[in-house]
Order: C-alpha cells, then structure tokens, then sequence
C-alpha cells in the first residue's frame, strides 16, 4: 500500500512502475558491463595459460635462470620439441649452427605433445638456426626473456581475479534484491491489467473480485470448465464462442484459448530461469 497506493491514478502507477523498471535495467546493464569486462579479461588471460607449449603464456614456466642475459653476442632460445625426438634433439641441436654453445639445452616445461628446451647460441645465427631447426621439425618460440613483462602479466592475473571476487558479492545481492522487485512489479502489473480490463468488459461501478489460482496440470481443462459453467453468464457469445475453432474478437487479437467469459491472465512462471 505504501510502494503503490490504491487510490493513485493508474497513470501515476504504471508511470512508477516503469520507472523503477527502467532503472532497474539501466544498474542492470551497468554492472552487467562492469563484471563481463573483468570476467572476459581474466578469462582470456587463463586461455593462454592452457594451451599448448607453441602457444601459451610462458610466465608461470620460465625463470631467469633459464637464459643468458644482458650478452652482446650469446642469446638463449626457446624450442618446442615433440616427444618422439626428444633423442634427435639432444644429437644433433649442437650442428645445427656451427655457434652453438656445447651442452646449453636443458627441458624447462613438457606437456602431452612435446617439451620446451632452452639452447644458447650467438646472436648473428639466430636465422640459420631457426631455418635449420623447422626442417628438423624442431620449432623456435619467438620469445625474449622481459622480467617485467613477465611479472606485469601475472600481477594483472592476480588483479582481475581479486576484480571478479570483489564484484560478485555485490552484484549477486544486487541480483537477488531487483529480481524480488522486478517480480513484485510484474505481479502489479498484472493486478492492473484485470482491474482494467475488468472495467472495461463490465463497466462501472467496480464490483469483482480478483484472486490467483495455481491449478496442477492435469486440472487446467476441469477448472476451465467449471469457471466457464459459474460466469458464463457474463458473457453468453464469447461462452459459446470458445468452441468455435477460429474465433477471432476484433481488437483483441487472441485466439480462443486466451478469451474467456471472465478475465483471466496467465502468470508465465517456466519461462524464468532461476538458476541463472
């Protein structure tokens, strides 16, 4: 009574309820926005932490350690070797270059489909190298080793997984308490809806009586046909019209399944999604 008092003009009601609608939605796409960006973020930073060695993120797998730095002739490469030649690898990564360093190869990472082997050489036949290796089916990563990106990468991580946890409280309450109201108004708005068409199909002064019926499926047609034996008298034409396949009320637009001689709607309750 106090949200939406009777005695207020249906136009002042509908006016309220589409503005608390209206907002409703407007918040509703807002923090939608907000969580999805965080969520589709993060997300597409993990996708490059589960793919395979050729393509994944590599910061959670390197270390410094792995590479020689800061040299003006020696650089350290990466190289994805399939398992079946993790021997053709050991024998022949040293000739594949005539500046090679001897014994620089170690496996750093392996998954189901190869291994991640480190190998340092001189930087004027980093080419030759890479040309030599892909004929030997022996694949270079283009990677050079950048400790801040690395640790900007996972502090980013890190950041929008806190992101996501902080908004979802918040926006999951926010949910909870809108679906409630938006419900509640729905529920008016179909309250509005018979008074209106009540007055509409039995004129002044008001005298009905609204109510809701949750009947289980197997007595819909039972309870159809004994409301339309009490009130068919309300309605003689359309009372017998209802058998008529076809029956078209102009201005209504609805079939015969939806006009009957009392004035009834449909509250829709299978077509929410309360796990969503």
């Amino acid at each position: 009574m106090a949200k939406y008092p009777i005695k207020q003009p249906l136009k002042n009601l509908t006016d309220s309820l589409s503005k608390q609608m209206t907002q409703i939605d407007t918040d509703l796409k807002s923090r939608a926005q907000t969580y999805n960006n965080i969520k589709g973020n993060l997300q597409s930073l993990e996708r490059k932490t589960v793919g395979n060695l050729l393509t994944r993120t590599l910061a959670d797998i390197v270390n410094k350690d792995d590479f020689v730095l800061e040299s003006e002739y020696l650089i350290t490469l990466l190289v994805v070797v399939p398992k079946a030649s993790y021997s053709a690898w050991q024998k022949t990564y040293e000739s594949l270059s005539d500046m090679v360093v001897p014994r620089s190869t170690k496996m750093i990472a392996e998954d189901a489909e190869g291994g991640l082997f480190t190998v340092t050489l001189f930087r004027k036949v980093i080419d030759e190298f890479k040309i030599k290796a892909r004929e030997n089916k022996f694949i270079v990563r283009e990677f050079f080793f950048n400790e801040k990106e690395l640790q900007s990468e996972k502090a980013e991580i890190i950041k929008l997984e806190a992101d996501k946890k902080q908004q979802y409280g918040p926006l999951l309450r926010w949910l909870k308490v809108n679906f409630s109201e938006a419900f509640i108004a729905w529920i008016h708005i179909k309250a509005l809806r018979v008074f209106v068409e009540s007055v509409l199909r039995y004129g002044l002064p008001v005298n009905f009586h609204a109510m809701i019926l949750q009947p289980n499926k197997k007595s819909m047609k039972r309870l159809r046909d004994v409301l339309n034996a009490l009130f068919r008298h309300l309605d003689e034409a359309a009372a017998a019209n209802m058998m008529d396949v076809g029956m078209d009320i102009p201005g209504l637009q609805l079939n015969t399944q939806e006009y009957y001689p009392y004035v009834c709607f449909k509250i829709d309750m299978t077509s929410i999604d309360f796990d969503s």
